[in-house]
């Protein structure tokens, strides 16, 4: 009979250790880096130029694309860039082209008045977005790929280093940002972000330097598979000519992400992987959309919610991603999930217990210790278990339509998180306890569907 023994947790831990751990955490820095750009630095500049709040609201729309990109991810699975692929490899190749629009968008910034330019302000920014909307695609699958089909604890490991590295490249770039603007307007420029954006420039430059350590073969399966699916799209259409040809690479480049994703999984496990993608951190989405609003409510101060809130709050993400990609290595990304979903929604009661006490600054700091330590090991749980589900042949395509789906979820219905609380009449602890609540649904469709799911855990 075979002995198993469990893995010790300095074993578990060695993964880490991995090298292309260090290659996903630069792909990670490179892909939160550009929502500096869009968020805190734009706001603060339109801010500063004397700009309504209104106005700085709305320009916060240009985020929404990155809800759509699954839209236009199958052509970064099947477009090739021009003497780039060949050189650097596809999904490299896509990252360096985005990130060069990003640098020339910041090249514009450079020399635009937003008082004077606006739309103009907007627009480039708008531009970056789309740019890091689909770089984010590209990244997501450069990420997976750097890991074997079979090596699913090396996969966790490397969705905890991935969330890691985006919040990183965040606050690294923040850090960068504030710090520049505030030298040069001491210094007495009076176009201080202008500037600032052109140290941000050279932020982005170190990014593609650093993505030529970052491995990527170049594999003939995913193209020989992609074309074996026009082939069958095509012998379906009849005769051989042009159009047919057409017909098949859009039908197989739209398509073809979805039949693969079906017809592995079967129908009725597929859609109940949906609909758990879709459920699982609604609670969470509709506890952070109105958190700021009740801690203001509840009596904190701005210099609490920073300290508690967001010191804190970076410090407990950074340090428990790495123990919940840990603890799937250990105990599988299934049993991570329910794990994972149980905490979020214990943790939830905690703010219905500062509601219901009244200001407690040591209350608060608990609560937010533990929900992020929730979100964290959450975060790492969902990524590593929708990268083990992506098809290689459709990579970008799965990964980004699985996060979108995860995304809609989170965006649509927590929208509706203040008429909650207005319907509660003001009552915190219930709403609370609601958030609670709503992580049940989606459990629900993880046990109907655990024991069918394809995954390796080895």
């Amino acid at each position: 009979m075979e002995i198993y023994q469990k893995q010790s947790f300095k074993d578990s831990f060695k993964i880490y250790l991995d090298i292309r751990m260090i290659r996903i955490l630069l792909l990670g820095v490179i892909s939160g880096f550009p929502w500096v750009l869009i968020g805190s630095s734009l706001s603060l500049w339109l801010k500063e130029e004397g700009l309504s709040r209104s106005t700085i609201g709305w320009a916060g729309l240009i985020f929404a694309v990155y809800a759509f990109n699954y839209l236009w991810a199958p052509l970064i699975d099947r477009i090739r860039i021009p003497w780039l692929t060949n050189k650097v490899g596809h999904r490299r190749g896509w990252i360096i082209v985005m990130q060069l629009v990003i640098l020339l968008s910041l090249l514009c910034w450079n020399l635009v008045d937003p008082t004077a330019n606006l739309a103009l302000v907007i627009t480039v920014g708008l531009i970056i977005a789309i740019a890091s909307a689909t770089q984010d695609i590209t990244v997501d699958a450069l990420r997976i790929e750097q890991i074997g089909k079979d090596e699913g604890k090396s996969m966790q490991a490397g969705a905890a280093m991935a969330v890691v590295g985006w919040w990183t490249g965040y606050k690294l770039g923040g850090v960068i940002a504030l710090n520049a603007a505030e030298y040069f307007q001491n210094a007495g420029f009076e176009n201080y972000w202008q500037l600032t954006f052109l140290i941000l420039g050279i932020v982005i430059i170190a990014c593609n330097i650093g993505l030529m350590f970052v491995h990527e073969g170049q594999p003939t399966e995913r193209q020989e598979a992609q074309r074996r699916t026009d082939e069958m799209i095509q012998s379906k259409l009849g005769s051989s000519n042009f159009a047919t040809k057409s017909a098949a690479w859009i039908s197989g480049t739209i398509a073809g992400p979805i039949i693969s994703f079906f017809k592995k999984n079967g129908f009725k496990i597929a859609l109940g992987i949906l609909g758990f993608v879709f459920l699982f951190k609604i609670g969470e989405a509709f506890l952070g959309r109105m958190s700021i609003v009740f801690y203001k409510e509840i009596g904190f101060s701005k210099g609490d919610i920073a300290i508690y809130s967001k010191g804190l709050g970076w410090i407990t993400t950074v340090v428990f991603t790495l123990l919940g990609g840990l603890f799937a290595i250990r105990s599988g990304v299934i049993k991570a999930m329910f794990v994972s979903g149980i905490l979020m929604a214990s943790t939830n009661l905690l703010f219905s217990a500062l509601a219901w006490t009244g200001k407690s600054e040591w209350l608060f700091a608990v609560a937010v210790i533990f929900d992020d330590m929730a979100a964290a090991f959450a975060t790492v749980a969902f990524v590593a278990f929708i990268s083990m589900l992506v098809d290689r042949t459709y990579t970008a395509t799965q990964y980004a339509l699985l996060a979108s789906i995860g995304t809609a979820g989170r965006t649509t219905l927590a929208a509706s998180s203040g008429a909650m609380v207005d319907w509660l009449n003001g009552d915190w602890g219930i709403f609370f306890v609601i958030t609670a609540v709503m992580v049940i649904p989606s459990l629900i469709f993880l046990y109907m569907i655990k024991n069918n799911i394809k995954l390796s855990e080895k």
